[in-house]
């Protein structure tokens, strides 16, 4: 139960173990960020003729089959490196909980969050654009609003976790 109470952005810190606690809400988010790129990239390696489909309908036909698959493989396997860095920051952010981190995961989420909620008027103006469905767009959303909650309450731990530290060390 402590950790959902560590969880929560409104509940008071005022010991060392809580602000910990707190702290790494912000490697929690990270971490479901993790799981949802594991998610996608699973479901676009299971199903890659959709993937270039999509990356044709954007190139208008001018790609060629051998440069779509090609492109789709790049694609792929950036979306990958960008796991495998999301990881590496979860567990850095795990063991010692920087503002940085959190901040720069923020900043991410918050253009995440514009970029997603914009998607369905994109879809309308772009005649190529791939159709997303709504309830594809209200998940991703939503994760999105968990994770923005959780990197502001290891914000907050962070900075309790500091102050605590500065006066026992007076």
């Amino acid at each position: 139960m402590s950790w959902l109470k560590a969880m929560n952005p409104s509940t008071p810190i005022t010991t060392e173990a809580e602000a910990e606690r707190a702290a790494k809400a912000s490697a929690i988010s990270i971490m479901i960020g993790v799981v949802v790129g594991l998610v996608g990239l699973a479901w676009t390696f299971a199903n890659p003729q959709i993937m270039q489909d999509a990356m044709a309908n954007a190139g208008g036909g001018e790609l060629g089959q051998a440069q779509m698959q090609a492109a789709s493989q790049i694609a792929m396997y950036t979306a990958g490196f960008m796991v495998l860095l999301q990881v590496i920051f979860g567990f850095v952010q795990w063991r010692r909980p920087g503002k940085f981190i959190a901040i720069l995961f923020l900043v991410l989420l918050a253009y995440g969050i514009v970029s997603t909620a914009a998607t369905p008027l994109l879809a309308g103006s772009m005649p190529n654009m791939p159709h997303i469905p709504a309830w594809q767009i209200a998940l991703s959303l939503v994760i999105m609003v968990i994770q923005v909650v959780l990197h502001v309450t290891g914000l907050k731990g962070i900075k309790a976790l500091d102050r605590i530290q500065m006066e026992q060390a007076r």
